[in-house]
């Protein structure tokens, strides 16, 4: 499972692209998804960073870096965090 954002999640082996929204064809591509009831829209109201294309031929928008995602792909499956910030660097006490 890889975390799209905001504890979503989507079943790594089902997902054949994450892209950028910007380009003409992916707003195209959106917009049809949506017509056709294909939609998943995870956002939260928040702006769209990424599209990802299932297998199934479902679109799923995303607030979460393209980038980000890739990431999480890459770091193979129960690797990634599910956290959208870092964790603070532990504070030292005492001493040098």
């Amino acid at each position: 499972m890889i975390n799209v954002g905001f504890g979503n999640s989507v079943l790594a082996s089902r997902v054949l692209a994450v892209v950028n929204p910007k380009s003409s064809p992916m707003k195209k591509l959106k917009d049809e998804a949506k017509e056709q009831k294909r939609l998943i829209d995870v956002t939260e109201g928040r702006r769209t960073r990424s599209i990802l294309i299932l297998d199934s031929n479902h679109v799923v928008l995303s607030s979460v870096q393209p980038e980000t995602i890739t990431m999480r792909f890459a770091a193979g499956p129960g690797k990634e965090k599910f956290d959208e910030e870092p964790e603070p660097a532990p504070v030292k006490k005492g001493g040098k």
